[in-house]
């Protein structure tokens, strides 16, 4: 009988299954994150300062995903200038995934046949490629289940020729992901980004932005 889940409910362990998906184990399958982050001026370092103070006191009173996207994510998305040219967004873009059985589903039989229903929070498009899948979580909530999802979505790409890069946050905290079909379907993470220390991580989250940024912006369709 046929099953509907959503996708907040898949486990990683599922998604793995169902994709053939690993972590890769090879350091330079996501050096994007880490070599050669372009500078940050005096300017964006002030503006991220005060972004990191106004998020901090709005922490002490109760905040929706709704408001996450808003006084965290449109700033950093706008600074690493996904809202110009030639870059476009959706918002609660619709995704449907069938799950059929297969060698990897009669390992979990628990999972077929399905149908995952999900509705990324924000995808980042270049013409009709995928650049990146944004997931936002309201304040407290755990990033594991935004990668989860994340992943979910970014296998389902269909510039499955191209990597696909995945941005998570509940607000305070910050994680990159990176998926690739080619040669075999795979994954990484980048470390994890908080407000919760004494530099100021908004930094290198829009650097890492603005390296994604850059790569997509030369990349011909």
């Amino acid at each position: 009988m046929l099953q509907t889940l959503r996708a907040g409910d898949l486990t990683l362990h599922q998604v793995k299954a169902q994709f053939g998906l690993r972590e890769s184990v090879d350091q330079s399958f996501f050096l994007e994150w880490q070599e050669d982050l372009p500078e940050l001026s005096q300017d964006d370092r002030q503006s991220l300062d005060q972004l990191k103070t106004n998020f901090l006191y709005l922490l002490e009173f109760p905040m929706s995903e709704e408001a996450v996207k808003l006084v965290m994510l449109s700033p950093l998305l706008s600074k690493a200038n996904f809202f110009q040219p030639p870059f476009h967004l959706k918002t609660e873009a619709s995704v449907q995934i069938e799950l059929m059985n297969d060698d990897r589903a009669s390992e979990t039989p628990e999972l077929g046949p399905q149908v995952v229903k999900g509705r990324i929070d924000i995808l980042l498009l270049r013409d009709e490629f995928w650049v990146l899948v944004v997931e936002a979580k309201e304040k407290g909530f755990s990033l594991e289940n935004a990668i989860t999802q994340a992943l979910t979505y970014m296998m389902t790409a269909p510039n499955a020729d191209r990597p696909v890069y995945g941005f998570a946050t509940n607000g305070s905290e910050f994680i990159f992901l990176k998926a690739s079909h080619n040669p075999t379907p795979q994954y990484a993470l980048s470390d994890l980004f908080t407000l919760r220390r004494q530099h100021n991580d908004l930094y290198p989250v829009l650097q890492i932005l603005r390296a994604i940024e850059k790569i997509e912006e030369c990349v011909k369709a």
